[in-house]
């Protein structure tokens, strides 16, 4: 643990009971009571994850707006001050370098919130991009601290905690500056757990006070430490992409099914050939949701097949707790990517049965 990266609030994880763990070069909880008690928390009341391990890069300049138009694929400009987009950051092959959220303060400054295992790669990356732009490309990560209050519950809590002020924060909006128990905090409305929720940001020396505050004020709402364990059984039921599982710099947005994000009308953006040519020829993987027909569960990087002809793989599978299934989410040949089709798991070398089934499995309850 000595040699991993550790956000702020590593000094009172054992307060808290939290087993910690390497995720991505860092010391985080993957779990405090345990996995599925935290997901039910979250799914009935509230939960608070330690996301500080996440990116934040900084834009400014003349030419920011531009700048991000031409390395996201999706439509920066359509964003208002104070609104928040999701984004995929493609390469020339249309591949995916990461999925981001872009904040706009301005015209000439915003955020990019990026995935923390690709915080160095995608950081370089923009900066590469910048010859012909007017614009800063500052990573300002050591400096913020990121908690997430997630749950049915947390929009009570923040109300609890922040005032009134709080119930202002729409869907994809944030604010520039809550004061919440005299510390100033930027806070958004998105969440990655299929439930309503919030992100705080605020200075690195802040975040222990936050938290301790949070959690205080929140005991009577039901509210409980939750861990990257959870998060990742809690996105998965809402089919939201993990990179490095749904997306990685093979895996295009279309095939992932994140086409909503591709803005092929705009002029000119990085990967945008690649990705009107996958259109164009159809495009011949899909991610498809399944669900497991005889005893077993799917696990990342398990083959799929039909007969003895490979067609995919497991990119997510676990037992979902809430719906008390067990689920999973593969890459396969588009042909066979079909509602109702009957695959196959390899667990074990033993061929498994499972059916194509819709998607999200849980059904998303963010507050419009």
């Amino acid at each position: 643990m000595e040699q991993l990266q550790k956000t702020p609030l590593y000094p009172i994880y054992k307060q808290y009971g939290a087993r910690v763990v390497d995720f991505a070069g860092w010391a985080l909880p993957i779990q405090y009571e345990g996995i599925i008690p935290e997901h039910h928390a979250v799914r009935e009341a509230a939960g608070l994850f330690d996301v500080s391990h996440m990116g934040e890069v900084e834009i400014k300049g003349r030419d920011s707006l531009s700048f991000l138009d031409y390395i996201l694929t999706n439509q920066v400009s359509r964003l208002k001050n104070g609104q928040i987009q999701y984004a995929i950051m493609a390469n020339q092959d249309g591949g995916t370098l990461d999925d981001v959220l872009v904040y706009r303060f301005s015209e000439h400054h915003y955020w990019v919130i990026v995935n923390a295992a690709n915080r160095v790669k995608d950081i370089n990356w923009m900066k590469q991009q910048t010859d012909r732009f007017d614009v800063q490309v500052r990573d300002i990560s050591d400096q913020i601290a990121q908690l997430a209050l997630q749950g049915p519950k947390a929009a009570e809590i923040l109300k609890a905690a922040a005032g009134e002020a709080a119930e202002d924060i729409r869907f994809l909006r944030f604010v520039e500056s809550l004061p919440i128990n005299s510390i100033s905090c930027l806070v958004s409305r998105t969440g990655y757990t299929g439930e309503d929720g919030f992100e705080l940001y605020v200075q690195w020396d802040d975040a222990v006070q936050l938290w301790d505050f949070l959690m205080e004020t929140g005991r009577k709402f039901g509210l409980k430490p939750a861990g990257l364990g959870c998060r990742d059984t809690l996105r998965f039921e809402a089919c939201l992409p993990l990179y490095g599982n749904e997306l990685d710099e093979d895996i295009t947005p279309l095939e992932a099914g994140l086409g909503w994000t591709v803005k092929l009308e705009k002029p000119n953006f990085i990967g945008k050939a690649a990705l009107k040519q996958q259109l164009r020829l159809g495009i011949r993987r899909k991610l498809a949701g399944f669900e497991m027909l005889e005893r077993g569960i799917p696990r990342s990087g398990y083959e799929v097949r039909t007969g003895d002809r490979q067609i995919g793989r497991v990119t997510t599978g676990y037992f979902a707790p809430t719906l008390g299934r067990n689920l999973g989410l593969a890459l396969l040949d588009a042909e066979h990517a079909q509602t109702g089709n009957t695959i196959d798991i390899m667990i074990r070398g033993k061929a498994v049965k499972a059916v194509i089934v819709q998607m999200p499995f849980y059904t998303k309850k963010y507050k419009k």
